[in-house]
């Protein structure tokens, strides 16, 4: 079968490239430009913990090495700090935050104690070191061709597959099974297939600079409300700090809404103005390395898939207003596609499934576009009789605090409630604490050779995976267990089931009973849960993940 055209060779055509790679599938990335990226520092991404494991797991490349992850996170209103959260030595959240604006700002202000909680600190890098990491990943494989220099122009499709024309040095006809256009906001592939991508203009406007210092919270990222050295107004706005590797930082100033021009005279003095009142009056030396100003637009488009043609990235959605990452989310539309795309290529189209990619990312990105649009009134609306009701700073520092980490409807991985792909009921299901169709936490597993490995790491295959909860196994070697008890029964059922399935062994997982048998996609998300081994449910429930009818069998559930 002719490959995979992708269109854009940004971080979510890249990723989509590599993705369909692992699972035996060739694709053709159309380069508009030189296959080189501009560094620029200014220009960066946050992402998450299931973006950031879905980029180490393609490339082999250590981001986290490359990048930097918070210590903590600080807000702060005028003077005082609303909230405190610092990160444990492996990322997740160790401590809570102040109730109440009582707390004096300062560099030797501490956090809250408080329980810890499964909750990663964000990765923050420039850009061009992703691309650059994906670019490498992809120089030596041998499924991926990148054609640079190639601008789309046309595409035509068929029942056996399309064809496209680039424009370029050379003029060039493509074959292909699929298309993805990961062509950014301008999508030319958009346009071609008459997708309209209604929106908002102009959400946010932030002046951004990338420069190297010392700020009084090292490693902590900080959004300062109402700065008290700025006058009131609508310029009094918020700024941001957040930092990257090797002691740079990058700073964001929300601007009022319009069009004035953002001169370097009117940055260096916000910037010499902004560490000085983060360093008690003077500024510390600093070296700027880059600027630029940051519009955020909210569209989405009526359609991500027309008939072999599909969106995904910034061609299907824009948005980025209150902190929160697009680019998290394109990168999760290349996780859900690859593996739909990998199936059809191999078994034939499955319509389905193919359709449930726009059902289930448009759904998630759609949600979250509905929180900040109805979020952004309360918190840049500005005075009115809600800047005088108790509590209301606590809130709307809530509201960002969730953009900005990742957390909460704002910010939070999406989950497929409503899936078509999700299955018909079955009495033996049992709850844990991931909720159907929700990502699955990344407990450490025994895979098939008996190696111990992270759950995530045998994610993106093509595969099914099914996880048996089983205490005590992890202190044993897998041959003494692998034969025993509901094992056999257990891997005679996976070995059964309509798709390719690895089973794999956890000692715990989060709210599940022992002998819970977990069913999860190739992204990472949960389809169901069991009690014991069913075999009858089990294969109904990967039917319907694979966009069968998932007609039970004749044969009863079995204990």
């Amino acid at each position: 079968m002719d490959p995979v055209i992708i269109v854009g060779a940004g971080p979510v055509g890249l990723t989509l490239a590599l993705a369909l790679a692992r699972q035996e599938v060739p694709s053709v990335v159309l380069d508009e430009g030189p296959g080189k990226d501009e560094q620029r520092p200014a220009r960066t991404v946050v992402l998450r913990e299931d973006t950031a494991a879905l980029i180490e797991r393609l490339t082999g490349f250590p981001l986290s090495e490359a990048g930097f992850r918070w210590a903590g996170w600080r807000s702060m209103r005028r003077k005082q700090v609303m909230r405190e959260v610092r990160f444990g030595p492996e990322g997740s959240e160790v401590s809570g935050g102040s109730d109440g604006p009582n707390r004096a700002a300062g560099p030797a202000a501490s956090a809250v104690p408080g329980d810890a909680e499964p909750f990663s600190a964000p990765l923050h890098l420039a850009q061009h070191v992703l691309t650059t990491a994906l670019r490498g990943a992809l120089a030596g494989e041998r499924l991926v061709k990148i054609a640079t220099s190639s601008r789309l122009d046309s595409v035509e499709q068929e029942t056996s597959g399309l064809t496209a024309h680039t424009r370029g040095p050379k003029g060039t006809w493509w074959r292909g099974s699929y298309l993805v256009g990961c062509d950014g906001p301008r999508s030319t592939v958009r346009k071609l297939q008459d997708i309209r991508f209604p929106g908002r203009t102009a959400v946010e406007r932030h002046a951004v600079a990338a420069l190297r210092t010392e700020l009084p919270w090292p490693g902590e990222a900080l959004l300062h409300r109402m700065p008290p050295w700025r006058t009131s107004g609508p310029s009094a706005g918020e700024v941001t700090a957040r930092p990257l590797a090797d002691g740079v930082w990058r700073l964001d100033w929300l601007l009022p809404p319009g069009k004035d021009l953002v001169t370097p005279d009117l940055l260096v003095a916000r910037i010499r103005e902004t560490l000085g009142g983060w360093s008690g009056g003077s500024t510390p030396p600093y070296e700027l390395l880059d600027t630029g100003v940051h519009t955020v637009h909210h569209r989405l488009a009526r359609r991500w898939r027309s008939g072999r043609v599909f969106l995904a990235g910034d061609a299907a959605h824009l948005l980025g207003a209150l902190g929160t990452q697009g680019l998290d989310e394109g990168l999760r539309d290349a996780d859900n596609l690859a593996w739909k795309l990998a199936l059809a290529w191999h078994h034939g189209p499955h319509e389905t499934l193919l359709d449930s990619y726009q059902a289930e990312r448009r759904a998630v990105v759609a949600a979250r576009l509905r929180a900040a649009d109805q979020s952004l009134p309360l918190l840049r609306g500005g005075g009115g009789l809600r800047s005088y009701v108790p509590g209301s700073a606590r809130g709307h520092d809530t509201l960002l605090t969730d953009g900005h980490l990742g957390r909460g409807p704002l910010g939070a991985p999406g989950a497929y409630a409503d899936s078509p792909l999700a299955p018909p009921y079955a009495e033996s299901e049992t709850p844990v604490d991931t909720a159907p169709g929700a990502p699955v936490v990344d407990v450490r597993v025994t895979a098939e050779d008996g190696s111990f490995v992270p759950l995530r790491e045998r994610l993106g295959r093509g595969a099914l995976l099914v996880v048996l909860i089983a205490p005590g196994t992890g202190v044993w070697e897998r041959k003494h267990w692998v034969t025993a008890g509901i094992m056999p029964r257990l891997a005679a059922a996976v070995t059964a089931l309509p798709h390719p399935a690895e089973l794999l062994v956890a000692e715990s997982y989060p709210g599940a009973a022992a002998h819970t048998v977990l069913l999860i996609r190739p992204d990472g998300h949960l389809v169901t849960a069991l009690s014991g081994v069913r075999p009858a449910d089990l294969y109904a429930a990967a039917e319907a993940t694979l966009g069968g009818a998932a007609k039970a069998e004749a044969t009863a559930s079995t204990s």
